[in-house]
């Protein structure tokens, strides 16, 4: 039987994080609650979860400082920030701190619930014999999740590799935002979601020598994104 997974949730709402809590363990996960950006920095160092669930608006510190400091006791384990501001860049800040992945309130937890499997069905499906990717003077490692330039390296999510794999499968065509959603993040677009534009801002920082000039992950308009190693 596999061991059950360790969700810890950071959030102050009292309604909200009830809710939540019952509502994850109705559906088979081991949560833990905590209230405020330092409980839940002490929580994670002491349980290390498997998933952790991010408010934004905390009532000790904001979410972006709290996930910074997550992001430096374990560079891996998956982040959904929670957050009321809808604005693209409040967005792209989260990401840039750590988050893998975002869900503006008021959301359906059935949403939620299926980011958070869609996430760790990608976490069990990972091959332990996967190949390095190169693009340009750039080598990925996919199992240490790991962007190698030279003697530097730059810690990548899981998801930044699920969607670099996914267009370097493609081999230079065209990708679109809907697909890479289903196969990179396991949910349906939208006409408004954006999480796959504001995922690609983030990669070019680490990837691109010149973000606002890419080379490797360019935009096809109207489409989506395509892969030039």
């Amino acid at each position: 039987m596999s061991e059950t997974q360790r969700i810890l949730l950071i959030e102050d709402d009292p309604a909200i994080a009830l809710g939540l809590c019952d509502t994850l363990e109705f559906e088979g996960f081991e949560v833990e609650h905590a209230r405020t950006g330092h409980e839940g920095i002490a929580a994670a160092r002491r349980h290390r979860p498997d998933c952790i669930l991010l408010d934004l608006m905390l009532p000790d510190t904001n979410g972006y400082r709290v996930c910074e400091q997550l992001r430096e006791g374990d560079p891996v384990v998956p982040i959904i920030m929670l957050t009321a501001r809808s604005q693209e860049a409040d967005k792209i800040r989260g990401l840039d701190a750590g988050a893998d992945d975002y869900v503006t309130k008021p959301f359906g937890v059935g949403e939620l619930v299926a980011r958070i499997r869609a996430i760790f069905r990608r976490l069990n499906r990972g091959a332990r014999s996967e190949a390095p990717i190169e693009i340009g003077d750039a080598v990925i490692d996919p199992i240490a999740q790991v962007l190698k330039r030279g003697r530097s390296e730059t810690k990548l999510s899981f998801y930044e590799v699920a969607l670099l794999k996914l267009l370097h499968e493609r081999g230079g065509q065209p990708v679109g935002r809907d697909e890479i959603l289903d196969r990179v993040w396991g949910i349906e677009g939208s006409p408004t979601n954006r999480t796959v534009d504001n995922f690609v801002v983030k990669l070019r920082k680490k990837l691109e020598p010149r973000p606002d000039e890419p080379r490797h992950i360019l935009t096809v308009y109207g489409i989506g994104y395509k892969l030039v190693v």
